[in-house]
C-alpha cells in the first residue's frame, strides 16, 4: 500500500472493523469514524489519532476526499507529518485548498528548521534560511540587517555575543524588515523577536545527555515567529513588521561565558550570570531592546524558555505572559479562533525583583534547579526589564508544546509548529 484515499465518516464500522473502530479500510479508501454526538475538539483529537495510525504505514501519500470541513483537514494534516520522509498529502477538492496549503507551507519550514541537527543549522544558517525562506515570498519587500560575531560586541549586544562566544561558530542578530509599503518612514506596525539558540549544552551549567540530546530545538522561538510572519505575508499582510533573530551556540570552551559575569545592557541594567543554562533569556533581552526601539504597537517575542512552562502546561499549551492584560486577552482570544492551545500564567511588575543578585541589577535566574518555584513567570518578569512602553502591547509566548521528544497518540515526534497560525493572525489584526 502506498497511496490511500482517506474520508471521514459518522456510522459504525462494520462488525469485523469493532464497533467502536477508528478507521476502517474498502479497497483503496481509508474511512475516519467520528461520533456524531462527540464535542468539535473530540472529533478533531480522533482525526488526528487516526491520522498517526495512518502514518504509522509509511505512505508515500494520501488525497482527502469527500466532506471534510478546514479544521478536520488542517488535524488530519497536523498529525499526519512525520519529521523523516514525510508523506505526500492532497487536500480535498473545495474552497479550503488554497489557505491549508499556505498553511502548510509555513508548518513545513517551520518544522522542518527545527528538527534539522544542529550541525546543519548554525547560527548564521539560521539567519540565513529564514532571509531565505522569506525572500522567497515577499521579494523585494525584505530588507535585513545584521550582526556577527565580534560586530555584536561593539554594537553592545552583549546578550547574544556573551552566550554566542564559546562556540567558533559565530552568534548573530538578525534585523528583518519586512516593508511591502516601500516607504523608509512607514511605521512599524509589529515587531517580532525569537530565541534562535541553535544548541544548547547549557554551557559550564552543563546539561545532562538526557537533557541535551533534544536541544536543536532550542532555536524553536526563532522558527515558530519566522513561520508566523511568512504565514501572514501569504495570507495578505500590508503593515510593516520587523522581525529579530537572536542566534548563537550555547557551547563551553575557553572563550565561553561564565558564572559570576556580569552583563551591562543597552539599556543600562546589569546582570548577573548565576545560571548559564538561563541563556534565552539573555539573548532576548536584546532582541527586546531591539524591538523596542521600533516604536511598534505590538512586540511578540517566542521562545522554548522554561521547563517550568512544561511542567504548568504539561506541554500541550503554550504558555503566555503579559502586563497588558488587554494585549494578552485578545491573543487569547486569536489563538482560540486558530484552534491553538495557549495558556496564561502569571506576571506582574514585582516579578522582576525574584532574581534578585548582590553583584548587579538583577540575576538571570534563580542559584537552583529550574530556577525555582515560578520559574517561568521570574524568567517573564526578566524579560520586562527590557521592553518599551513599560509592556504596552507586549507579549511573551515560552513554548511549552513546540517540541515532542517522541510520537504520541496524536502528534509525531519532533517539531510542533504550534503558534504560527496565532501569532499571523495577531499581525493582520494589529
Amino acid at each position: 500500500m502506498s497511496h490511500l484515499l482517506v474520508e471521514l465518516s459518522f456510522e459504525s464500522a462494520q462488525t469485523h472493523w469493532g464497533e467502536n473502530a477508528l478507521l476502517s479500510f474498502h479497497g483503496d479508501t481509508a474511512r475516519i469514524h467520528l461520533q456524531k454526538d462527540a464535542s468539535k475538539q473530540q472529533q478533531l483529537s480522533r482525526i488526528q489519532a487516526a491520522a498517526r495510525k495512518l502514518d504509522g504505514f509509511n505512505l508515500t501519500g494520501v488525497t482527502l476526499v469527500g466532506n471534510w470541513q478546514i479544521e478536520q483537514q488542517w488535524s488530519f494534516a497536523f498529525s499526519y507529518r512525520r519529521p523523516r520522509n514525510p508523506a505526500t498529502i492532497e487536500w480535498a477538492e473545495n474552497a479550503d485548498k488554497a489557505t491549508l496549503e499556505k498553511r502548510y507551507a509555513a508548518l513545513e519550514f517551520t518544522r522542518d528548521l527545527v528538527n534539522a541537527t544542529p550541525e546543519e543549522v548554525s547560527p548564521e544558517a539560521l539567519a540565513q534560511r529564514s532571509v531565505d525562506w522569506l525572500t522567497d515570498i515577499a521579494g523585494d519587500d525584505i530588507a535585513i540587517t545584521q550582526w556577527v560575531g565580534e560586530e555584536l560586541e561593539q554594537a553592545g549586544w552583549t546578550g547574544i555575543y556573551n552566550v554566542g562566544r564559546g562556540s567558533n561558530r559565530p552568534p548573530v542578530l538578525l534585523e528583518l524588515d519586512y516593508n511591502p509599503s516601500g516607504h523608509a518612514d512607514e511605521p512599524v506596525s509589529a515587531a517580532l523577536v525569537g530565541k534562535g539558540i541553535t544548541f544548547d549544552s547549557g554551557g559550564y551549567s552543563i546539561k545532562s545527555s538526557e537533557g541535551m540530546l533534544d536541544m536543536k530545538c532550542d532555536m524553536g522561538g526563532a522558527a515558530t515567529v519566522t513561520g508566523g510572519l511568512g504565514l501572514a505575508i501569504m495570507n495578505g499582510l500590508t503593515k510593516r513588521v520587523k522581525l529579530y533573530l537572536c542566534c548563537a551556540e550555547n557551547l563551553i570552551s575557553g572563550h565561553a561565558y561564565k558564572l559570576g559575569d556580569v552583563l551591562t545592557y543597552k539599556n543600562g541594567v546589569t546582570v548577573e550570570v548565576v545560571n548559564t543554562d538561563a541563556e534565552g533569556r539573555l539573548v532576548l533581552a536584546d532582541g527586546l531592546l531591539a524591538a523596542g526601539e521600533t516604536g511598534a504597537q505590538l512586540t511578540i517575542d517566542a521562545a522554548t524558555l522554561t521547563g517550568a512552562a512544561v511542567a504548568a502546561t504539561g506541554g500541550d499549551y503554550n504558555a503566555l505572559f503579559a502586563l497588558d492584560k488587554t494585549t494578552q486577552q485578545r491573543f487569547v482570544e486569536q489563538s482560540a479562533q486558530e484552534n491553538e492551545a495557549v495558556w496564561p500564567l502569571p506576571l506582574e511588575v514585582w516579578h522582576q525583583d525574584k532574581c534578585p543578585s548582590q553583584f548587579a541589577d538583577t540575576a538571570n535566574s534563580r542559584p537552583q534547579k529550574g530556577g525555582g518555584a515560578g520559574g517561568a513567570s521570574n524568567a517573564a518578569g526578566f524579560l520586562s526589564r527590557f521592553v518599551a512602553n513599560e509592556g504596552k502591547g507586549w507579549l511573551h509566548v515560552d513554548l511549552a508544546a513546540a517540541y515532542n521528544a517522541s510520537g504520541t497518540t496524536t502528534m509525531p515526534a519532533g517539531a510542533s509548529g504550534i503558534g504560527i497560525r496565532s501569532i499571523a493572525r495577531a499581525l493582520l489584526e494589529n
